[in-house]
């Protein structure tokens, strides 16, 4: 079998790429870090929020693991930050990047087959699709779960699309498209012949560049074009 187009998979990241979230990641952390005993404002809290900030895109429970230690107290701090940011996307704190649901609807209706995925679990995933309306807008919305548990950087959600939808041959005709460093590394180690960096999250041009990325994007909404420009 051939594809009718050389990139026919793409794999987008949510919270920063194509979701505009506001920050809630840092909120919903010093609400699970407060329940845990971590004082706002002191030295223990600025530490474990540069760690939040510098693994943006990473499963969150693997974040919790490192900051806290053992697993009694990473699954506590995971569920209370769950609840967290899904009680801030349910006040209506989030939104579609703008261009995001147009670029998504664009790549469709040109054949592909497009999946969401995330560093969050399942019930935030959820929670956000909801929130947006997005239940059906792509075949396949991934979380560290749904692919054995390891989130990014490994390349294992963007391996998993590619296996569960059968939309390519190769892994080399997948695009992975993210706004962290996290997102660039796994893409690169999924062997995907795009690797873009969008500038609308957490990281900037220069970590972008540095953790892999093939092009750096203002936005997602720019993405159909770049892909139209690869396959010409």
């Amino acid at each position: 079998m051939t594809t009718r187009n050389p990139h026919d998979l793409i794999v987008l990241d949510m919270a920063g790429t194509t979701v505009a979230d506001g920050g809630l990641v840092e909120q919903a952390f010093s609400a699970a870090a407060g329940r845990l005993g971590v004082e706002p404002g002191s030295a223990d809290h600025a530490e474990k929020l540069d760690y939040v900030r510098a693994t943006m895109g990473e499963s969150k429970i693997s974040v919790f693991r490192h900051l806290f230690g053992d697993e009694d107290r990473a699954q506590q701090a995971n569920t209370a930050f769950e609840e967290a940011y899904g009680e801030l996307v349910d006040g209506g704190r989030i939104a579609p990047i703008p261009g995001a649901r147009e670029a998504i609807e664009r790549l469709r209706g040109e054949g592909r087959t497009v999946v969401l995925s995330t560093g969050f679990a399942r019930t935030t995933q959820d929670a956000i699709l909801a929130a947006l309306g997005w239940q059906d807008l792509v075949a396949l919305t991934l979380c560290p779960a749904d692919a054995g548990g390891r989130g990014r950087p490994y390349p294992d959600m963007v391996l998993a699309a590619f296996l569960r939808t059968g939309a390519v041959d190769g892994v080399q005709q997948t695009v992975v498209a993210g706004d962290t460093s996290y997102d660039m590394l796994s893409g690169v180690r999924s062997g995907a012949g795009i690797v873009a960096g969008v500038l609308t999250g957490a990281h900037d041009k220069d970590q972008l560049t540095r953790h892999g990325a093939t092009h750096v994007l203002g936005s997602v909404a720019e993405l159909p074009d770049l892909i139209a420009r690869a396959e010409a």
